[in-house]
């Protein structure tokens, strides 16, 4: 069954239907989630919470959305809103970014996505989410800063150190692991 039947059936509140979506969408929404929380229990929550507003609010969907891209939108929103609400972890700074700093790049085919992803869970979480939020997510600053409550100037700057952190990591730990292999041997 494709989107549009789904979503028709949906709104028919059709069970099977929903099974159908929960199946379709639910590891997708449980990553964009652990993304975000990094703990099990969080994440499966905020995807249980995702369906069932979902569902209620399937009648506002036109029939020609992509319904994954939709829960997973709420997913996130309802994400953040959990974060927000347990800690106030976002410091509004009052610098600005006026022009482009020079960033290091690395340039390393060794480098795996699953030693990245490691990396990135090591980071402070202000820096973390507003990366996993826009690498990730393809969120902007913008709704970034719309989502957390924060001027946009604030997550441009905690982006740009939350990356000067992760980079930083990526090479330390690589020059550690490199040490590690290289003194077994």
């Amino acid at each position: 069954m494709k989107d549009k039947e789904l979503i028709n059936k949906c709104k028919e509140n059709d069970y099977a239907a929903q099974i159908q979506v929960f199946n379709l969408y639910k590891r997708m929404l449980y990553n964009a989630s652990w993304r975000i929380f990094k703990n099990r229990p969080d994440a499966e929550d905020a995807v249980q919470e995702a369906f069932i507003k979902g569902f209620q609010k399937i009648h506002q969907v036109k029939e020609d959305a992509n319904l994954g891209a939709w829960l997973k939108r709420i997913t996130i929103n309802h994400s953040l809103d959990v974060i927000r609400k347990r800690t106030q972890i976002w410091v509004d700074d009052v610098v600005i970014v006026d022009k482009e700093v020079e960033e290091p790049f690395i340039e390393d085919d060794s480098i795996s996505i699953g030693y990245i992803k490691d990396c990135i869970n090591k980071l402070d979480e202000k820096y973390r989410i507003i990366l996993v939020l826009y690498l990730i997510e393809d969120y902007t600053h913008k709704e970034i800063s719309e989502q957390l409550n924060l001027n946009e100037s604030t997550v441009r700057n905690q982006y740009r150190r939350g990356k000067l952190q992760l980079l930083k990591l990526i090479e330390t730990n690589k020059t550690h692991e490199f040490k590690a292999i290289h003194t077994r041997q």
